[in-house]
């Protein structure tokens, strides 16, 4: 039988927050019947979302082609929606259950090319848009190309999405931690990132690109256009790829805020020298389709040699799951005015938006006012960082532990904190550590895809428990200086 000591090393290494010992307690105590609010990672169909009318009625057609020969079609299904499954099946007669071109349905990758273009106004070459298993399989893909030799490494964000931390231990690959600027509403901050480049050269890593998240994951920031432009500069300086995951791109909620694409800023720029992976999703957004596992890769300046190895690694893998890509279609050619699904369309997807961008000031606002918390309210995305103050156990010296034992303890705290706080209230966060933080801060990742409802309990319990969790590790500190326990 296989044991635990033959499994690789790397996987045994390689750890990925959201769904670790905290959910895996979760889902054990509901089990035994305690309700649990899951906000833990952003999969909002299983926090009640709805899904969209026509994206789902387009998906029963198409899977279900004999529905388009029966005569109450037209009396169960918008016209709009039936001319659509029409035109999906013949532009792939094989069906849904075959293998499609392994990099994507031709006509899909040709409307990604179409929506880019709406987008941004910007030509948009539809041969380097490859159709994805979600983003995460794009991200891993790219990461495949940009890795060759062990010592190179990859620039993350910290706090980061753990697919990039998992994934670069996954790989063998070298982690190059630059730091978000929390007081500066998580913007990238040119001389953090210059200080983290030349510390990782010193050590003898080949940085190789640099990962950025916009909007924030786990952060919600929303990057100015200014910001995005240095970093550009920044990467071309010192010969990085750029991997610009952009999944929440339509989840932008604050007042005067806007979503600017890499894409856009290095075409203003005129920079046709760093080459750029783009990632975008059918989970987030407001179409919040995790399950199909759907997205898109668009790649720019890179040569026809380069790119022939990146479609050969996708052909490994045979092609991207295709109701995924079909998905991934309706997301961007959704339907337009004058057709008979445009304004339910319309409707569904204001009332979703509307609705996140009301949750995120509900939390913000709740959790500010909790005394020993700070948190920036989010501005796009579904996650809050939340950054939580706790007293110090009795004799703590931040300055005679290791940069190592500093982490250890952090992450002792944090996963503490949010272990009691899932057992006392049944709210299921992720320890900041899990993203990374600042040394000697602590946080939690939680979403706000819950109903307000629960949303509004979440704060009030989590007001309660902070108070009385504090109250119980002063106490602990105050005997162990009246009876020397140690404590």
């Amino acid at each position: 039988m296989l044991k635990l000591s033959d499994v690789n090393s790397k996987l045994l290494k390689a750890h990925y927050a959201v769904r670790g010992k905290i959910v895996d307690r979760a889902q054990k105590l509901e089990a035994q019947g305690k309700k649990v609010i899951y906000c833990n990672i952003g999969n909002p169909q299983a926090l009640k979302q709805k899904p969209l009318t026509f994206l789902r009625q387009v998906i029963s057609l198409v899977e279900t082609p004999e529905l388009l020969a029966s005569p109450e079609v037209a009396r169960l299904f918008p016209a709009d929606a039936v001319a659509r499954a029409k035109m999906i099946l013949e532009k792939n007669p094989n069906g849904t259950g075959a293998y499609t071109h392994s990099a994507g349905m031709p006509f899909i990758r040709r409307a990604v090319a179409d929506f880019i273009n709406r987008r941004d106004g910007i030509p948009v070459d539809p041969n380097r848009i490859l159709l994805t298993d979600g983003a995460s399989k794009g991200v891993q893909s790219a990461l495949t190309l940009l890795l060759s030799h062990e010592n190179d490494g990859v620039m993350i964000p910290i706090p980061q999405y753990p697919l990039y931390s998992a994934t670069l231990t996954l790989y063998g690959a070298r982690q190059v931690d630059y730091f978000l600027d929390e007081a500066n509403n998580w913007q990238l901050d040119e001389k953090e990132l210059a200080a983290s480049h030349a510390a990782a050269v010193k050590r003898g890593v080949n940085p190789v690109a640099i990962a950025v998240i916009n909007p924030g994951n786990p952060t919600g920031a929303v990057l100015s256009k200014e910001n995005i432009g240095m970093i550009v500069r920044f990467a071309k300086e010192r010969g990085l790829a750029i991997l610009a995951d952009e999944v929440y791109q339509e989840n932008v909620y604050g007042k005067d805020l806007k979503f600017h694409s890499f894409a856009k800023v290095m075409h203003e720029m005129n920079e046709n020298d760093v080459t750029l992976f783009s990632f975008h999703s059918v989970s987030k957004g407001f179409l919040g389709e995790c399950g199909h596992r759907g997205g898109y890769m668009e790649i720019r300046n890179m040569g026809d040699d380069v790119y022939a190895e990146l479609i050969k690694l996708q052909s490994i893998g045979l092609c991207a799951n295709s109701i995924g890509q079909l998905v991934t279609y309706l997301m961007v050619a959704p339907p337009q005015p004058g057709d008979a699904s445009h304004e339910l369309y319309k409707k569904e997807r204001g009332a979703i938006l509307d609705d996140l961008k009301l949750k995120a000031e509900m939390l913000g606002k709740g959790l500010n006012e909790i005394k020993g918390m700070h948190v920036d309210i989010p501005r796009g995305a579904m996650y809050a960082f939340v950054k939580f103050d706790l007293p110090e156990p009795k004799g703590y010296n931040p300055f005679k532990l290791t940069p190592e034992e500093r982490r250890r303890h952090d992450e002792e705290r944090d996963t503490d904190y949010c272990l009691h706080l899932l057992e006392e209230t049944g709210i299921c966060v992720v320890p900041g550590s899990g993203f990374g933080q600042q040394p000697g801060t602590l946080h939690f990742r939680t979403t706000f895809l819950p109903p307000k409802d629960d949303i509004q309990a979440l704060v009030e319990k989590m007001k309660r428990f902070h108070a009385h969790y504090v109250e119980e590790l002063s106490a602990k500190a105050r005997a162990s200086l009246l009876y020397g326990s140690g404590e």
